[in-house]
């Protein structure tokens, strides 16, 4: 590999660095169109039910796209049109199934889920089998036929193990979540759910490919970060102030001049611009903790507390929940993290007015 000259590093202010960040994100005044544009330029949208105001695939997507979002278009666009994709907790870009179905089926598995699937091996194939004679299905439609139970020390996994196993064979590429009855998935087998004319992708090649396209919706990554993997995607870069190796998007780079400034964006605390957490406090100095797994007396800002960014600068925390009887977003408090000053309170209190509105109801608590 080349090493890169000078001449070739791209020198970033910090500011300019954050604006490349939000702007990647999508957060910047220059709303995307639609789901489809979100997740093209995001490559996945983190799936989580847990819903003080909404579940955070529908208030990731609405602070992007803003008032025109309707969470059907969601649910159209991943199970009529196909454009969208789920697998591990994300919905994905269509663009990046190839890439991926590629990258599962040498899927290599740790040695206590190897060992319990060869155990289980007649599980396996029952639960193929079902699939195949009666798909789709929801996990509770299928037998459990285990001849070996796993033990799950962190209780995420009942004495059910059929959504265990569906969970590994969809690592495998084996089978895939083709659709939602609310929150239960709908399994069938990978034949039937992927197109069968699936262009084929060298293991490495589609590394790269996902190496990129995670660059791109990052904007700006450490070069070697366990958060966001970029490999050798982009350029190398300096950041002002900062002693990290970076790697920039070249494209977002080149776009900086063009800039269609600053917005207020509440963030779902498990939105993928709060992901990297390192990166979030090298660039942006913001040191977020989630407080949901915290204990009541031990949590200062909530327990579901929606980080609030200004322009490139997260400057707050929205404490609320939906009353849905009460048909209201109850406001507990607006942390100012830097101080408001009357213009950024106004701004900071619209764009809560618009999340009420967007979810169908009022608000309480909002000075």
């Amino acid at each position: 590999m080349q090493v890169p000259t000078l001449a070739d590093m791209h020198e970033l202010s910090r500011d300019d660095a954050r604006r490349l960040v939000v702007r990647a994100q999508l957060l910047d005044a220059d709303r995307p169109g639609d789901v489809v544009e979100v997740a093209e330029q995001l490559a996945a949208i983190k799936i989580d039910p847990t819903a003080t105001i909404a579940p955070s695939e529908q208030t990731i997507l609405w602070s992007r796209i803003g008032w025109s979002y309707e969470p059907g278009q969601l649910r159209k666009a991943v199970e009529q049109d196909h454009l969208l994709f789920e697998h591990d907790g994300h919905f994905h870009a269509g663009s990046l199934l190839p890439a991926r179905v590629a990258r599962m089926q040498r899927h290599v598995f740790r040695a206590q889920a190897a060992q319990w699937l060869a155990a289980n091996a007649r599980f396996r194939a029952d639960v193929l089998a079902a699939l195949r004679a009666e798909g789709p299905l929801l996990a509770a439609q299928i037998a459990d036929t285990s001849q070996v139970a796993h033990a799950s020390e962190s209780g995420w996994y009942g004495s059910n193990q059929v959504p265990r196993m569906l969970e590994l064979l969809a690592r495998a590429g084996e089978v895939a979540i083709v659709g939602r009855e609310g929150r239960l998935r709908r399994w069938d087998v990978a034949e039937r759910a992927f197109p069968r004319d699936l262009p084929e992708l060298d293991y490495d090649d589609a590394g790269r490919i996902l190496d990129q396209r995670r660059l791109q919706a990052a904007g700006l990554a450490k070069q070697k970060s366990p958060w966001t993997p970029v490999g050798d995607a982009g350029e190398p870069a300096r950041v002002e102030g900062s002693n990290w190796k970076w790697r920039v998007d070249p494209a977002a780079a080149a776009a900086l001049a063009d800039d269609a400034g600053g917005r207020v964006a509440i963030l779902n605390p498990y939105d993928g611009m709060l992901f990297d957490r390192p990166r979030l406090k090298e660039l942006f100095e913001f040191d977020f903790v989630l407080e949901q797994f915290k204990p009541r007396a031990q949590r200062v800002f909530g327990y579901f507390a929606h980080p609030i960014l200004v322009g490139d600068r997260f400057v707050g925390l929205l404490d609320a929940q939906l009353d849905k009887k009460k048909e209201t977003l109850e406001v507990n408090a607006v942390h100012e993290l830097l101080g408001f000053d009357d213009e950024e309170r106004e701004m900071v209190h619209a764009e809560i007015r618009d999340l009420a509105e967007w979810a169908g109801v009022g608000v309480t608590g909002l000075e």
